[in-house]
């Protein structure tokens, strides 16, 4: 048998498959979508991409982001989908170049960040739900020395900004003298915040210059924290190598 011979029969083949398993009632199936793995020792802290998520400071949310370029009912012989987001898109990690502009001409892309950073023992804290992340906040939280990736639970979660539509401004974060307060006076290299930005809106520029000014501290943003116990996890998060790009969508689960 010649090779487009083969090819044409492997295809038949597949789509007389595809609508057996049609027939045999497959198309009821309901695909599992789980927060919880692993009998309660992985959780999932990403959230899904929708379109109905928020986008910073917009008023409409993400909006269609994917689309169905080939498809099997119109004759091809697989599914192919396209994607296009904002680099920012929910769950995601900032690189140095995000708010400095010599370090983004430099190449300090998400391609150059350490993983070893991104993946180890993480604690979990509960912030005071009252206020934004300030020195005296950092203080109170009492974060021993040696402990280098926090995660930080605020008030965004318990108000659900990351399942609302329309970004919201009034977002907790942190503060610029939090941000010097972290950097000064503990060994945190991983900060992670449960919304679109790790600063306080009217702090934005300043927080995130002190957190990545070093280079040292990698910023974890959008993180899903609902329903997840405060205290001692391994985190793994994996951004996508985007080489030339200050920021990239990232998956990331706790596991006990």
């Amino acid at each position: 048998m010649s090779s487009s011979s083969l090819f044409t029969f492997v295809c038949a083949l597949s789509i007389a498959i595809s609508f057996h398993s049609i027939a045999a009632g497959d198309n009821n199936l309901i695909p599992p979508r789980r927060e919880v793995h692993a009998n309660g020792r992985i959780f999932d802290i990403t959230h899904q991409v929708v379109p109905e998520m928020p986008s910073f400071n917009s008023k409409d949310g993400l909006g269609e982001f994917l689309w169905l370029f080939r498809s099997m009912k119109n004759g091809s012989v697989a599914n192919f989908s396209k994607f296009k987001l904002p680099v920012h898109t929910g769950t995601h990690v900032d690189a140095p170049g995000h708010f400095y502009d010599n370090y983004y001409d430099a190449g300090f892309d998400i391609d150059t960040l350490d993983l070893e950073v991104l993946n180890g023992p993480a604690l979990l804290v509960d912030v005071p739900r009252d206020k934004n992340i300030t020195a005296e906040v950092m203080k109170s939280l009492d974060i021993p020395r040696g402990v280098r990736r926090v995660l930080f639970r605020t008030l965004n979660t318990d108000r659900k900004l990351m399942f609302q539509k329309e970004f919201d401004s009034s977002n907790v974060g942190f503060m610029e003298d939090g941000a010097k307060w972290l950097a000064e006076n503990t060994d945190i290299k991983l900060v992670g915040i449960d919304y679109l930005s790790a600063a306080a809106y009217v702090h934005s520029v300043p927080s995130h210059l002190v957190f990545l000014k070093s280079r040292e501290i990698i910023l974890v943003e959008g993180l899903k924290l609902d329903d997840v116990p405060a205290g001692i996890y391994s985190v793994r998060c994996l951004p996508l190598r985007l080489f030339g790009s200050e920021a990239s969508p990232i998956r990331c689960i706790l596991i006990k």
